[in-house]
């Protein structure tokens, strides 16, 4: 039987606060925390609560026969930890069923993979701790942020120890090829790659209430029988979409929730294919061949690449301001500075300065607080300007400038206290002649 792959992503940045020039070395908050906890309350309501209680739902009636995987960024986590409990606790009891994975990424949903390498493994510990903290869990799969891929992220992710990781199913490096089986890297054939359906991902996700759409209504009927018609020899579906498409992008009056609810009866029932976490397909499934992919790739746009965090000026001149200071982050022991150095590397804020008006532009402004990206890159600089003060404040603090010691000049010896030569006798000072007082 062949197998059906959903993975869910689950992020939501911390965003800035209004933060001026002046506030600049006179105001170290950073964030909005009426906006932050406001879309994270809404999305938990709306989404993540009745999608969680429906997955939950599905597993106890189908048991072993439904399984779904998530990845979720570690800054998500903490602000549901912090604004919605609810939404966490869903989740908690999801991965007590044993038929949800939860995948390994960076914690701050960032861009380190193409930066800097160090920060970029200890992105993916720190996540990596915190899944297994909340969910007893140690994750086995990985899924990049954005899932950005390339040759040379796939030796550091082999080199981390992961058997498995997902990534976009790109035409610019698949060519004529499907995206339905298990491949490898070609930088390391040790490590397998599980590719994204962008077809059917984004009809899910982006096209499902499109009334203009050729394809309009998507029924789970309908997917079941796309499935079941794909070529034989195509043994693998792996569906990866933003799990805030259920109530959120596409809202319930849509009816997805309705469709999410019978997709797994109809597809194991008409379609052929199997519910599988990706752990599952690791032990199971062998690559078919390797991929070469020298530039990377992601989810993004058209082209599929990286340009929509990496496009532009403002976002190129944003991201290596930041970088730069990685290699003096990693002997900060301040647990203020290092929050903020976490938060400020999510991609969203990048993706805020982004200048592509596509067909997809319209997924650039989902959740974006700015009015125009210009107004995003001076906010994320007067923040990252204040950032750095900062840092260079504790460097100052941590390694004291060292007191400045005059070296002492050789004392010259006076005629007075100059030790005698042994051939020489010392000479004795003549006293000087006493003035005898007269009586007036």
């Amino acid at each position: 039987m062949r197998s059906l792959c959903l993975n869910f992503q689950v992020h939501q940045p911390y965003r800035l606060r209004t933060y001026r020039f002046f506030d600049i070395g006179d105001d170290h908050y950073y964030y909005d925390d009426y906006l932050n906890r406001t879309i994270i309350r809404r999305i938990a309501e709306k989404s993540y609560i009745p999608a969680n209680n429906l997955l939950l739902k599905l597993i106890k009636e189908l048991g072993p026969k439904f399984k779904v995987s998530f990845s979720i960024s570690g800054i998500a986590l903490e602000q549901m930890e912090r604004f919605a409990p609810e939404a966490l606790d869903g989740f908690k009891k999801l991965a007590k069923t044993g038929s949800v994975e939860f995948l390994a990424e960076t914690y701050s949903h960032c861009l380190a993979s193409l930066e800097n390498k160090d920060e970029f493994i200890a992105q993916v510990e720190k996540h990596a701790a915190k899944i297994e903290e909340l969910f007893g869990q140690k994750p086995v799969t990985f899924r990049n942020s954005e899932l950005i891929y390339s040759d040379h992220i796939s030796e550091i992710v082999a080199e981390m120890g992961y058997k498995l990781m997902l990534t976009e199913g790109a035409k610019f490096f698949l060519g004529w090829k499907s995206p339905n089986y298990m491949y490898c890297s070609a930088a390391n054939p040790k490590l397998k790659l599980l590719l994204r359906n962008a077809q059917l991902s984004d009809d899910m996700a982006f096209r499902f209430s499109n009334t203009d759409w050729s394809e309009w209504p998507l029924t789970a009927d309908k997917l079941a029988m796309w499935l079941k018609n794909m070529p034989a020899d195509q043994e693998v579906v792996n569906l990866s979409l933003g799990y805030a498409t259920f109530g959120e992008l596409q809202n319930a009056e849509s009816g997805i929730f309705e469709f999410l609810k019978a997709l797994p009866g109809a597809v194991l029932k008409n379609s052929g294919f199997s519910f599988n976490t990706p752990a599952e397909l690791t032990n199971t499934l062998q690559p078919v061949s390797a991929v070469h992919v020298p530039f990377p790739a992601s989810w993004a746009d058209e082209e599929r690449d990286v340009t929509a965090w990496l496009g532009n000026e403002l976002q190129q001149e944003a991201v290596n301001k930041l970088y730069v200071l990685a290699d003096r982050m990693k002997g900060c022991t301040d647990a203020e500075l290092l929050q903020d150095w976490n938060n400020l590397q999510s991609s969203d804020h990048f993706y805020y300065m982004s200048t592509k008006v596509l067909s997809d532009g319209a997924v650039h402004a989902l959740f974006n607080p700015y009015s125009t990206p210009y107004e995003a890159f001076i906010n994320y600089m007067n923040v990252l300007s204040d950032f750095t003060l900062r840092l260079e404040q504790m460097e100052k603090e941590a390694i004291p400038a060292a007191k400045v010691v005059e070296k002492p000049k050789p004392a010259q010896k006076s005629k007075a206290t100059e030790k005698p030569k042994a051939t020489e006798q010392p000479k004795v000072a003549k006293k000087s002649p006493v003035k005898k007082k007269t009586a007036k």
